[in-house]
């Protein structure tokens, strides 16, 4: 068997939708291990667009079966949302996709605590507000309600009054006020039911998967540098985005996995507050974030752009132990005259290769200068047909990571991609 973790190298967002589902088609299973629904895979096919926050991307190939792993946190609503939406569009699901019983539920009061953090905190780290941080929290406390749960209404209004119990002094002292525990239950016992065909027991189906031998692609959510262990705490997400994340929520054992492929723009977006070295506040950003229609898939907001930090792709290489590099929006760069890179932090005097521990707000990027291009990229189906600046341009981000670049995306629809082969043989 092959397993392929596919994991964001920067801030998330980099277009892992596009990519998994460019692999999907060599893939029999594909997995989706982690986050919940403030991450959003958008994909374009034919021009059209599709938004999915929680189901995995490879959904749209009918031979590839999927799941929404344990690692996830999930809201039963959004779930079946998408659902619907894919069934719409004539996309099965039933029989294709299963969502793990020990999948972690989101809570209506997640989102509730969620608003009001955000909303008193004079140091907001700037999350979606869907809830993910508290569902987490309960995962941890072990207090959490999970998807197993909702298919049995008795024990599910137990636990949920003695998780709202957990939660009042919490949503009192921030001005809220408790909702409901009968509402609730009755709610998402019946989200539950709706939802009865396809929770089960997804550890099993990876395990079957391995035994037979089977291609399993493992899908993150957000980025390297938004992983609770390795990313800019406290300004990152609840989980652990890194590939390591994989085994845990998977339910697969390291030894099984044959590759890891990061994901990352030809620039840096980041969404939210905290550190961003690179940010660029000025006429350049805004051009990259209308030519690279940089507004997050899932709240709207505009993202902030920058050149392509090097620092913090050289860290997302050693940490996820990639194998390979697939670089998109490359085409975005077109036009612009010259480009930066940044090759290194200074500090206190002393140059940095790789993030420090704390204080990253306070390092200066080292920037080198390279040649722009000012060509259409977007026919362009393998490396050497791109423009000799775009060539150097990747190979100045191979030589940097120590990492070679394989895929380029060249636009955003599925056909605007340069070298696109089979992953697990690659």
């Amino acid at each position: 068997m092959s397993a392929l973790v596919i994991v964001g190298a920067q801030w998330g967002d980099e277009g892992k939708g596009k990519v998994v589902d460019l692999y999907a088609p060599y893939a029999d299973l594909v997995v989706r291990y982690a986050g919940g629904a403030n991450a959003g895979h958008t994909l374009v096919v034919g021009g059209e667009k599709l938004i999915l926050h929680l189901i995995p991307s490879g959904i749209l190939h009918e031979q590839t079966k999927c799941i929404v792993g344990q690692g996830t946190v999930i809201d039963p609503a959004v779930l079946l949302k998408e659902i619907r939406a894919l069934g719409e569009r004539g996309v099965s699901t039933l029989a294709r996709l299963l969502i793990s019983q020990r999948a972690h539920v989101v809570l209506p009061h997640h989102k509730q605590v969620d608003e009001l953090r955000e909303a008193k905190s004079h140091d907001a780290i700037g999350t979606t507000k869907r809830g993910i941080g508290p569902c987490y929290e309960d995962k941890v406390a072990r207090r959490g309600i999970r998807m197993g749960d909702l298919l049995d209404a008795s024990p599910l209004g137990t636990k949920l009054e003695a998780n709202l119990d957990a939660w009042r002094p919490v949503i009192e002292d921030l001005g809220g006020t408790l909702p409901d525990s009968t509402s609730i239950q009755t709610e998402y016992a019946e989200l539950g039911e709706m939802l009865r065909g396809y929770i089960g027991d997804a550890t099993s189906a990876v395990r079957e998967a391995v035994q037979s031998d089977g291609k399993i692609l493992l899908e993150g959510a957000q980025g390297t540098m938004l992983d609770i262990d390795n990313g800019t705490y406290p300004f990152v997400t609840s989980s652990n985005a890194v590939a390591g994340g994989a085994c845990a929520g998977a339910g697969i054992g390291p030894t099984h996995i044959t590759r890891a492929v990061g994901i990352a723009k030809a620039y840096t977006t980041r969404v939210g507050g905290g550190p961003f070295p690179t940010e660029l506040d000025d006429d350049v950003g805004q051009q990259l974030r209308d030519a690279g229609a940089e507004y997050g898939s899932t709240t709207g907001r505009p993202r902030r752009c920058g050149w392509l930090d090097l620092v913090a792709l050289r860290h997302a290489v050693a940490v996820n132990g990639l194998d390979e590099i697939a670089i998109t929006k490359l085409d975005v760069l077109s036009t612009l005259p010259t480009l930066e890179v940044c090759v290194a932090y200074e500090l206190d005097g002393q140059r940095l290769s790789h993030p420090p521990y704390e204080r990253i707000d306070a390092v200066t990027p080292v920037y080198d200068t390279l040649e722009g291009w000012d060509d259409d990229l977007s026919s362009c189906r393998a490396r050497n047909e791109l423009p000799v600046a775009a060539q150097r341009y990747i190979e100045r981000i191979e030589k940097e990571v120590g990492c070679p670049v394989g895929l380029v995306s060249v636009g955003p629809d599925r056909e605007d991609t340069a070298d696109l082969k089979d992953p697990f043989y690659s």
